[in-house]
């Protein structure tokens, strides 16, 4: 084990776990909590609020999913199912049970919560409670595109082109598409320092990251969906909030809320004053939200 740069007090292992080494930080005793990062970022997302939680007196992971950051690159192609959400929610469920959690609160940012939502589904007697940051539900988004979206959503339609032709784009200059992507989403000055955007960027040069974040959004459009639509009469039984970014694409063009009332039975949440990125952005609101949240 390793010191974390980024999360104070954190220190870095591996583990493997449902056939894929799964990179994570970890610190703290007491009620766990499971951090779950987005795209394009790692756990090192969480710097700013997972060692406030562990002073709160909370046992904190941040693991990075696979094919994100130091986590494995599992091989995939179509039907993409190496990275459906239920696959990446079962790394992390297992993972939570080789660390001794059987019964958790999950904070997902982006990705990492429609990873939670799926995880909610198909484990929620693994699931204490359920925080999604700035996401609607994936199923929703899709079946409400339209112009605005596709346009200031571009790269849901982008990365699920057919290998390898987003791959060989990105490949191209990785390090404009990082900063334009990141750049675009965040809408505080100063919340993503030169030496955080300079360590996405380290494992984003990896042309297996690319492969994997393009196998990521090709599952979301396809055998996600097919998950989803099965599941479509199925709700979350713990209770869920939904924290979205106000400047953001999905606080502007979702009635958040609604969206997942219709999925979950006990549904609370706001929006911030903030763009996409709100652990970036937003630290100490939201670490006060999950705060009030978990102690409920």
């Amino acid at each position: 084990m390793t010191a974390s740069r980024f999360l104070d007090g954190f220190t870095l292992r591996d583990e493997t776990v449902n056939g894929v080494r799964i990179h994570f930080a970890s610190a703290g005793d007491g009620p766990p909590v499971l951090l779950l990062h987005g795209h394009p970022q790692t756990h090192v997302v969480w710097r700013k609020i997972a060692p406030d939680l562990v002073k709160a007196g909370y046992s904190v992971m941040a693991p990075d999913l696979r094919g994100y950051g130091d986590s494995e690159k599992v091989e995939s192609h179509a039907p993409h199912l190496p990275y459906s959400k239920r696959e990446m929610a079962q790394d992390q469920v297992a993972l939570m049970r080789a660390l001794g959690h059987e019964r958790f609160a999950v904070v997902g940012h982006d990705r990492g919560g429609r990873v939670a939502h799926r995880m909610a589904l198909d484990h929620p007697d693994a699931v204490d409670r359920l925080v999604v940051l700035d996401i609607a539900p994936t199923l929703t988004m899709y079946d409400l595109t339209n112009q605005e979206f596709a346009t200031r959503y571009f790269w849901w339609f982008f990365l699920i082109q057919p290998e390898d032709l987003p791959e060989r784009m990105i490949g191209q200059d990785p390090e404009y598409f990082l900063r334009r992507h990141i750049g675009g989403q965040v809408k505080t000055a100063g919340a993503v320092c030169d030496d955080v955007m300079a360590e996405y960027l380290r494992t984003y040069l990896n042309p297996a990251t690319i492969h994997a974040i393009c196998e990521d959004y090709r599952a979301a459009a396809t055998i996600d969906l097919e998950h989803d639509r099965a599941d479509a009469d199925q709700m979350v039984n713990a209770p869920l909030m939904a924290i979205w970014g106000d400047k953001g694409v999905v606080g502007e063009l979702y009635d958040v809320l609604a969206t997942w009332k219709d999925k979950a039975h006990h549904v609370s949440g706001r929006g911030f004053p903030c763009g996409h990125a709100i652990p970036e952005e937003a630290p100490e609101a939201l670490l006060s939200e999950v705060l009030a949240f978990l102690k409920a």
